[in-house]
């Protein structure tokens, strides 16, 4: 079975049990500060699920395209990747254990489904603990769908629970299904620690809400949240080891032979390097088309780190010419149909491509001076020449220069260098990194306080604000709001001016002064346009979305949360105005009561 088969019985299974189908949103999250992107398929229905009514009704389905930075290190194994793509099921307060399991079972083994053949399956469920139960509803589905007892292993929570995602919020367990990958004939005993049983699905049953005390709270709506990766199960069941052997990144390879002159070879063999080239670029492509350009923080450094290490891998391929615009087109032409975000952003996204390797070949040459400038220091007649750990990631850091091109040129010079005070500085610099992340995300997957709610009603007006002083090619290119400030991204080639700041605070102020309701309205996306809302039509919203009004200043697409009334939010006052990334700038704004 493709990929391309595989989504369509997914969204069509579902369909026919009464799920709208949403389309899938941005790989930019909307205002929540807890992630850089969207990195599974309810982190764009987390207000949904906390109990907001979602203008599609309570049964949901999609295809989300999804961003996942920690394990960038590990891309070019035959697993990890950055982007995927996640189908997803959701009940919101609708059907919960019951149904869930029996549509899972049902579209796995069902003849006009994916056909898997029952005896080829294993699922966990969660055993309970001193905080839950024992999912005895769950074992006893699986049980009664003719999954046999030693095929369903009981696993605690670090195995068999989600969530939540911060310190406090919806939790609850889940039940995964796997898929036998080894040889026939297959173990009648399901033991989840053989890796040649592959996880291909998750059910998660969100019925708890754990509270800064550490006690788990029945959940007044229960909500089914599941995800099953398109990568992941596409190789799964066409007997892949990998999903670099699917169709999904053959047309990839082949761009890049062509670029490198040479012959198609098997795609078990391919490099390590072959497949870090093509899954960045890939994934690069994709967060280039929701808006973002390469810079130094954020999201813009996550896409700038995917394209250096791209190039960074070509050169060890042989490329010495830009190569990424070339494999991006077929990276274009390969989801258009699916993402037409890629096609309208398509010229774009070449552009950032090769600007982007123009501006490395740039720092390789100062980074080339750096390391020229340390080495010079040290005398002649020094007979064990070394090139300092900290030097090392000195110039790493500073330069974005790759540590092998550190250690190439310095033997060449007769220097060894100190990996040992290179790896030390590097971890330093991650745990640093990863506290820095804690204390930026601890808050939680989302926090609805009435603090967020004002700080999410004055992005609105802030928009309306720029569009008016700036011009209407002034767009939302980001949001990330905290209980404490929030910031906003926007289109704009040039720094705003100390005077059009002014202008922009003052006009939210008198908007704000004047203590208009904040309403909102439940239509289609072509009535919302038809009466003047602002937001990213066409590929981020379904057939029906929520509208929000405020007075005449402001008429905008959005999910929520929000305040009541203009009058509610207090003073607005811009804190700084600075450069996100390339043709991206950044406000950070407080609101004082």
């Amino acid at each position: 079975m493709t990929a391309r088969e595989l989504r369509k019985k997914y969204i069509e299974f579902f369909k026919a049990k009464g799920h709208s189908v949403i389309k899938s949103a941005s790989l930019i999250p909307d205002n929540d500060p807890t992630v850089l992107f969207t990195t599974a398929g309810m982190h764009p229905l987390v207000p949904y699920l906390l109990g907001a009514k979602h203008p599609q009704g309570t049964r949901l389905t999609d295809v989300q395209k999804c961003i996942r930075t920690g394990d960038i290190d590990e891309v070019g194994d035959p697993v990890h990747l950055t982007f995927f793509e996640m189908l997803g099921n959701w009940s919101l307060g609708d059907y919960f254990k019951d149904e869930a399991i029996g549509f899972s079972f049902e579209f796995l083994t069902g003849k006009e489904n994916l056909n898997i053949p029952v005896e080829m399956l294993g699922v966990t469920v969660f055993e309970g603990d001193e905080n839950a139960p024992f999912d005895e509803e769950a074992f006893q589905k699986w049980r009664s769908l003719g999954i046999p007892e030693k095929r369903i292993a009981k696993l605690p929570k670090e195995d068999n629970w989600w969530g939540p995602a911060g310190q406090t919020g919806p939790c609850g367990p889940d039940t995964e299904m796997f898929y036998w990958t080894g040889p026939l004939p297959v173990p009648e005993v399901f033991d989840p620690s053989d890796k040649r049983w592959v996880e291909i699905w998750n059910d998660v049953f969100m019925q708890y809400n754990k509270t800064a005390e550490g006690k788990y709270v029945p959940l007044a709506q229960k909500n089914v949240d599941t995800g099953m990766g398109v990568e992941r199960v596409t190789a799964v069941l066409q007997g892949k080891k990998s999903c670099y052997e699917t169709e999904l990144f053959a047309p990839l390879f082949r761009a890049l032979d062509s670029v490198r002159g040479t012959e198609w070879v098997s795609p078990e063999l391919r490099s390590r390097s072959e497949r870090i080239v093509v899954e960045h670029i890939r994934a690069a492509s994709f967060i280039m088309a929701d808006g973002v350009t390469p810079g130094k923080t954020d999201q813009p450094y996550i896409l700038r780190r995917l394209i250096r290490r791209t190039v960074r891998e070509g050169g060890k391929l042989g490329i010495t010419e830009a190569f990424c615009a070339k494999i991006a087109k077929v990276v274009i032409d390969e989801y258009k149909e699916f993402y037409p975000e890629l096609e309208e952003n398509s010229a774009r996204i070449l552009e950032e491509f090769t600007n982007e390797e123009q501006l490395f070949a740039q720092t390789l040459e100062k980074g080339t001076k750096e390391f020229e400038k340390i080495i010079s220091k040290v005398p002649d007649f020094v007979k064990n020449k070394v090139f300092s750990g900290k030097n090392a990631f000195y110039i790493y850091e500073t330069f974005g220069f790759p540590i092998e091109l550190t250690c190439e040129m310095a033997a060449e010079k007769g220097f060894t260098v100190d990996m040992k005070g290179y790896e030390e500085a590097f971890a330093k610099h991650q745990e640093l990194s990863r506290k820095g992340a804690e204390q930026k995300f601890k808050g939680g997957l989302a926090d609805h306080s009435e603090a967020t709610a004002a700080l999410h009603s004055a992005t609105h007006l802030l928009h309306a604000a720029l569009r008016k002083v700036l011009g209407t090619t002034v767009e939302q290119r980001g949001s990330n709001i905290t209980a404490e400030r929030l910031r906003f991204d926007f289109s704009h080639d040039q720094k705003v001016t100390p005077e059009q700041l002014a202008e922009v605070e003052k006009l939210v102020n008198e908007w704000i002064e004047a203590k208009v309701p904040i309403t909102c309205d439940e239509l289609t996306v072509d009535e919302a346009r038809s009466r003047g809302a602002i937001g990213l039509f066409a590929n981020k919203y379904g057939e029906r979305v929520t509208m929000y009004t405020m007075g005449p200043f402001s008429k905008e697409i959005c999910g929520g949360p929000h305040a009541k009334n203009t009058g509610d939010l207090g003073h607005f006052r811009i804190l700084k105005e600075e450069s996100s990334s390339r043709g991206i700038r950044r406000i950070k704004a407080v609101l004082e009561k």
